[in-house]
């Protein structure tokens, strides 16, 4: 994993030769060093190691994603706020398996700094809401499911959403399942 400033770096100094290919009248290498420096701007704003996480999330890979987080070593420096973001996020998801504290924690500070796509803020309000369910903590359970409820603008947790509304008029919560 290259460092934040470091990809910008390398895009400029390939965008740089590109310029100077295309003054040469090598207009093909100059368009290919373009491109180029086109994959190592979009790693500024999307960090490898994050989409390779979520690949391994997406395959239930909760150890492999684990291990591959573990490998940013201070995410401050290394990412930009919105990966901090899907850092957090990534970290929160993983640990509402086993530890609640810890993975509020952690989607609180997604939430936070904030994330891209609604449908992931949606998410973690919506595992912050069964965690405040889980601790006896109605009036935040919900606020956080309105929230949730607001940003799902594609019913994608329709079901979830209802299924912890139920489950909030039944009463108090032993122990929730991670939607």
């Amino acid at each position: 994993m290259f460092n934040k400033n470091f990809k910008l770096i390398i895009a400029a100094l390939i965008i740089i030769t590109a310029v100077w290919q295309f003054t040469e009248k090598n207009i093909g290498n100059g368009i290919f060093l373009i491109l180029l420096s086109l994959i190592f701007v979009f790693l500024y704003f999307k960090n490898e190691i994050i989409l390779l996480a979520f690949l391994k999330l997406r395959k239930q890979d909760f150890e492999g994603a684990t291990k591959l987080l573990n490998k940013i070593k201070d995410p401050e420096a290394a990412l930009v706020r919105k990966q901090q973001g899907y850092y957090n996020y990534l970290h929160g998801l993983m640990l509402s398996q086993t530890n609640l504290t810890k993975a509020e924690k952690y989607l609180k500070k997604a939430v936070e700094l904030g994330l891209n796509m609604d449908q992931d803020l949606a998410m973690a309000k919506l595992n912050l809401a069964g965690i405040a369910m889980t601790k006896n903590r109605k009036i935040e359970a919900e606020k956080l499911l309105a929230d949730a409820k607001k940003l799902d603008k594609h019913n994608m947790l329709k079901d979830q959403i209802t299924m912890m509304k139920q489950q909030m008029k039944r009463g108090p919560v032993q122990q929730m399942r991670r939607y």
